[in-house]
């Protein structure tokens, strides 16, 4: 290549490294909430976490409706494993939503970067060109020595490896600002394919639960009546507290009643002596275990730990999370739905009665898919998260007392 092909090659390379390297974003481009470059760290390692293990779930409990033998158990498990796979949906979108967050934030860096060492870099751009297209014949006859103009180029000579070795940085930083570009790309077309299974998990899911309920119409006159009991002693208790107390009385004297012995048959022979009457009704062992199948309700941040002291000044008895808009809430563990519905100064609440004296709340739904009666598994969809400003809570207790979900997790 001669000289002057090489000064404007070199010229327009270092015009574009600059200029192409900060233009803003395509117009074209989807809105997408952008995160602060920590917080979007700290989602992108969460939500992948919360991804694999939703789709752990996912696969588990398919394999679960696959072995299951009777029809309601299958259906439960199915739709537990499609509020699964929405679960791990909506993970895989906030995953994609930090690693575009963290592209475009380290595209703005870049750009900054070569905003700054654009001025001289066009300046030199300009000198070269111009260089570029004076020939060395006509630069003769400008007035000055011919011995200037060969003591110039061969200054030039010497230049142009400085130049190499100095836009070599700038043509390194156009290729990462290619490669952020690309990272974000891919990162919008994960999100639009995230949002597009979301979209058809959420609509087979509405099938199933359709399909339940169409099958379930027999039994909703005792569900009505035990819903009615439910919301009486919602509104004689005083505070969450004391309906929780008192669902866990009702919960008591049923496991009591359900423990008795059946009625004795007539024996053949009447002067035969009765059997031995049990001196109690057998109770949970203290030791009995939460749910084996014990989960979170809802991904999300979390807001507040147990223990915690919130503004009130007392210590937190449960979790705190903040789910995105209309996430998907399932039941934390195995058990029955003890209320569904609003309660004052709480919004829409869930409250599942767990084998062995454990019970679990739920509370921020924004609705509800479950009613009062109903059996659950762990993972089973219970409702959606209105998100936005409405956190939601988990609180698991143990004969009333509250302790940390946490370490019940799987």
């Amino acid at each position: 290549m001669n000289r002057p092909a090489l000064l404007t090659v070199l010229a327009m390379a270092a015009v574009s490294a600059v200029f192409v390297a900060a233009l803003p974003p395509t117009a074209a481009r989807p809105a997408v909430l952008l995160m602060e470059p920590d917080e979007a760290e700290a989602a992108l390692a969460r939500a992948t976490s919360e991804s694999r293990r939703a789709e752990a779930r996912a696969a588990r409990l398919s394999r679960d409706a696959e072995a299951a033998t009777e029809a309601v158990q299958r259906t439960a498990s199915e739709a537990a494993a499609l509020a699964a796979r929405i679960q791990q949906a909506e993970a895989d979108i906030e995953t994609a939503r930090a690693r575009y967050s963290i592209a475009r934030a380290e595209r703005a860096k870049l750009t900054a970067r070569l905003a700054r060492k654009q001025e001289p870099t066009a300046r030199l751009a300009a000198a070269l060109q111009t260089a570029a297209r004076r020939p060395l014949a006509l630069s003769a006859l400008q007035p000055g020595s011919l011995k200037d103009v060969v003591h110039v180029r061969a200054v030039l000579d010497s230049a142009i490896p400085q130049i190499r070795a100095r836009t070599a940085a700038l043509r390194s930083e156009l290729d990462r600002g290619r490669a952020l570009e690309g990272q974000a790309a891919r990162s919008l077309d994960e999100l639009r394919d995230s949002e597009g299974a979301l979209r058809q998990r959420r609509g087979e899911l509405a099938t199933l639960e359709n399909r339940q309920r169409i099958a379930s119409r027999t039994a909703r006159g005792a569900a009505l009546r035990e819903g009615e009991r439910a919301l009486a002693l919602a509104e004689e208790a005083r505070d969450l507290d004391g309906l929780v107390d008192r669902l866990d009385e009702v919960a008591a004297l049923r496991r009591e009643l359900s423990a008795l012995p059946g009625p004795v048959l007539r024996p053949a022979d009447l002067s035969a002596p009765l059997p031995a009457v049990p001196d109690g009704v057998p109770s949970p062992a203290a030791s009995a275990p939460p749910p084996g199948d014990f989960q979170l309700p809802v991904q999300g941040r979390t807001l507040t730990g147990f223990g915690a002291r919130r503004d009130s000044g007392l210590a937190s008895t449960g979790l705190t999370l903040a789910p995105g808009k209309g996430a998907q809430i399932v039941a934390p563990g195995r058990g029955r739905i003890a209320f569904a519905g609003a309660y004052r100064g709480f919004g829409r609440i869930v409250i599942i009665e767990h084998d062995g004296g454990w019970t679990s709340l739920v509370t921020g739904l924004e609705r509800i898919d479950v009613a009062v009666g109903d059996s659950v598994i762990g993972g089973s969809p219970v409702g959606v998260a209105d998100g936005g400003n409405t956190p939601v809570t988990i609180e698991l207790r143990r004969d009333g007392t509250p302790v940390n979900p946490l370490q019940f997790l799987r």
